[in-house]
Parts: C-alpha cells; structure tokens; sequence
C-alpha cells in the first residue's frame, strides 16, 4: 500500500498547497487527481464486498459533486445532493458492519455541533436553507455511525472509520462557515487537509 499512499499523499498535498496559494488551475488539476487515486485504492483492497462498493460509490459521488462545483452558482444544489448521495452511501456502508450499541454521548454532542454550525449560517443561506441543513443531518448521522462503530469493537478498522468521518465533518464545517459567514485565508487550506485526510482514512479502512 506504501506506493499508491505516498501518490494521494503527494497529489492531495500539491491540491493543498494550491489551496493557500490561489493557484486555480493546480487545484482544478490535483483535486480530481487524488479522488481517482482514491477511487484505485480503494478498488485495489485485498477484499471487495457489499461494504467495499459503498466506499467506491461514495467516492464516485465525491469526484461528481466537486465536478458540479466547478460549475456556474445555480449548479450548487446539485453538488449538494452528490454530496449528501456521497455521505449516504458511506452511512450505508457503516450500517452494513455495525452492531447494535448505543453510546449517547456522541449523538447527543453532535445534536448540539450541527446545531450551532446552523445558528451560524442560517440567515445566509437563503433558498438552499433546507438542502444545506438536510446535507448536514446526514453528515452528522454519518459520524455517529461511524462512532458507534468504535465504541462498540474499538479495532483499528474502526478508528479509521471515526477519525475519517471526524475529518469530514471538520472540512464541511470549515467550508459551510467560510462561504456563508466568516471568510478567512486558511479556510481553503483546511477544508482541503480535512477532506482529504477524511476520505483517505475511510478508504484505509478497507485494508485492515
């Protein structure tokens, strides 16, 4: 796994060094370059299940939703709902490995993240107000799934799965904030680090 790693790594990372930089057409070049090389790292796992094919549609759905972001404005609700698409089918895909537990703590703190990331952006976001909260409810369920995961068998498989899930959640709060609040110069940077970090973490999974 060592050589297709260190190709998301350096391509994930030229996508992040452009993000602080500015330079568009290195960001246009490297972010669908690392999705792909997500895409055939995750194809390439030891072992292809029902689990294995949600990751790989998820990403699917990703590399389509920063597709439609390249787009004019009016294409964002689309990227939203590939986004939302992308984060279901991970969901799905935890779902289909989990065992029944319940650790209340996690919900009920990521009740009040969401919670408070919709206080912050509410009155900016106009007509896509209940896209962006329903895209924000699944991330959210996508975390506490993940989390039950670990609570529940606390293996590395496990910890791979909350820590990329975290990440993501990190990276969309990061962007959300940024676009309809408070803009500020490391936020490309970040929601780069994190949506990478997260996606990469999620596909690590399928090897352990």
């Amino acid at each position: 796994m060592s050589w297709p790693f260190l190709a998301v790594f350096f391509s994930g990372w030229l996508f992040v060094d452009a993000s602080y930089r500015g330079l568009r057409w290195q960001r246009w070049v490297f972010k669908p370059v690392t999705l792909l090389l997500l895409l055939l790292l995750a194809w390439q796992a030891p072992t292809l299940n029902v689990y294995s094919y949600l990751i790989l549609l998820g990403l699917a759905a990703t590399l389509v939703a920063d597709g439609l972001l390249l787009l004019p404005e009016e294409r964002f609700m689309y990227a939203i709902g590939a986004f939302f698409l992308s984060h279901l089918l991970y969901t799905l895909s935890f779902a289909s490995q989990m065992t029944i537990t319940f650790f209340w703590p996690l919900p009920l703190a990521l009740l009040v993240i969401g919670a408070i990331l919709l206080a912050v952006i509410w009155t900016r976001l106009a007509e896509l107000k209940w896209a962006v909260t329903t895209y924000i409810a699944m991330t959210l369920l996508m975390v506490w799934l993940a989390g039950e995961q670990y609570f529940a068998r606390s293996t590395d498989m496990a910890f791979s799965l909350f820590c990329g899930t975290v990440l993501l959640l990190l990276g969309n709060i990061f962007w959300l904030v940024s676009r309809y609040r408070f803009k500020f110069r490391a936020a490309d940077g970040l929601v780069a680090a994190c949506y990478f970090g997260g996606h990469f973490l999620i596909v690590r999974s399928l090897y352990l």
